[in-house]
């Protein structure tokens, strides 16, 4: 058994350390909001964050993130970041097949949380390795500006 903390919840489950967290999140603990793209932590698809950080879950052994927190797509709405992003992406009507999307709202919830007012190439470097096949690149970009707009009223 090995316990992590997943979403803010500790899970004991019966996994080995090295299988890859992605399937420990999916197949054992349930959470299937994050994807399996390519497998191999290209896509950005499998994109989680641990400790506030984001990472492909698809490469990252379970090993890794013993001790740490790891927060899914699946409990982002509980962030009030997270929210503003999700919102956003509806707003600016981000997505179009929308299998990469969790991964791409994980990397911009964390460039927000890091950087509430990030520039395009802050933006680009931040969003770098999450593909989208339907290149909703621009609308990606102008969500994440919204949101850094808002967060910008809020501290005024």
């Amino acid at each position: 058994m090995i316990t992590l903390n997943l979403n803010g919840q500790d899970h004991s489950l019966d996994i080995t350390a090295d299988m890859p967290l992605l399937w420990a999140l999916r197949d054992v603990a349930g959470y299937r909001g994050t994807k399996f793209g390519c497998g191999m932590g290209l896509c950005g698809a499998c994109t989680v964050h641990i400790d506030g950080r984001p990472a492909r879950s698809c490469i990252t052994p379970v090993s890794a993130v013993v001790g740490q927190a790891v927060a899914t797509i699946d409990n982002l709405h509980h962030d009030p970041v997270g929210q503003r992003v999700q919102q956003a992406w509806l707003e600016t009507g981000v997505a179009q097949c929308g299998y990469c999307q969790a991964g791409q709202i994980m990397s911009a919830t964390a460039l927000l949380k890091s950087n509430p007012a990030p520039d395009d190439q802050q933006i680009e470097a931040a969003m770098t390795g999450n593909l989208c096949r339907c290149g909703t690149y621009n609308r990606i970009k102008s969500a994440i500006h919204l949101v850094a707009s808002k967060l910008q009223e809020t501290q005024a």
